[in-house]
């Protein structure tokens, strides 16, 4: 009776040739029925151009295809499918023409913004300029209708003379300021190297004759006549005494 372990036994190196043996003799049994049905050349002999076989080939697994496109991705290397580069392009152009006209609005409206809003400030300006011309007529007017009057109709010191004939506190205000700087209230004041004269220091001391032929002792006349000074060079006291402070002369 076989031994139970003799089954098991672990097969031999020699069947391993054998199983090849096996597959190269059908293969060369296959190479001798195509030399058969050929040329008539001799059996056994391999067809004209043929490889030899041999076990090795038989054997060896046939090699893989080389593919260029997963060769570069398996190195990491993108490739470009055909046309990507032309698309490519093509977007960024899209994209800088874009960028470019976005850029030109914004500009243009920029421009426009700036445009609207200088003439905004140059309407506000007008309209300012317009009111503050107003305002002086007004003043002016007020003054000079005061300052009209008879030189009956004044009474009391110059500083008492001159708030009557300029009756705004604002306007007063100025035009006191220069007669106290120009002569502090004398009628007689006199400038020894100019010649000025009077209490709003006329130069030369002649031209308040205008205003009356006493012009040389008479507070109304020196101020009507000062009081006219200021409002036709200057269009008001104030703006006399704008000047004045700049100048220290008026």
């Amino acid at each position: 009776m076989p031994s139970t372990f003799s089954s098991f036994r672990r097969p031999s190196r020699n069947r391993t040739i054998g199983v090849l043996g096996t597959a190269a003799a059908a293969a060369l049994a296959l190479g001798t029925a195509g030399v058969a049905s050929g040329d008539g050349g001799a059996p056994g002999e391999l067809a004209a151009g043929s490889a030899p076989l041999t076990v090795s080939s038989l054997a060896a697994p046939a090699p893989e295809s080389v593919s260029l496109v997963g060769s570069a991705e398996r190195l990491g290397t993108p490739v470009a499918a055909p046309g990507t580069a032309e698309l490519s392009t093509a977007d960024r152009a899209d994209g800088n023409a874009a960028a470019k006209a976005d850029a030109k609005a914004a500009a243009e409206k920029a421009q426009a913004e700036k445009a609207q809003e200088k003439a905004r400030a140059e309407a506000r300006a007008e309209r300012a300029a317009a009111s503050t011309a107003a305002a002086r007529s007004a003043q002016r007017a007020s003054v000079t209708t005061v300052a009209a009057q008879t030189t009956a109709q004044y009474s009391g010191t110059p500083q008492q003379i001159a708030r009557q004939m300029v009756p705004n506190d604002t306007q007063f205000q100025c035009f006191s300021n220069i007669v106290s700087h120009e002569s502090s209230w004398r009628v007689t004041a006199t400038n020894p190297s100019s010649g000025a004269y009077g209490l709003v220091q006329s130069l030369p001391a002649e031209k308040m004759a205008s205003a009356g032929p006493d012009w040389r002792t008479n507070p109304v006349t020196q101020l009507k006549w000062g009081l006219n000074y200021m409002n036709e060079r200057y269009g008001s006291p104030c703006e006399a005494w704008t000047f004045w402070q700049a100048n220290n002369w008026y």
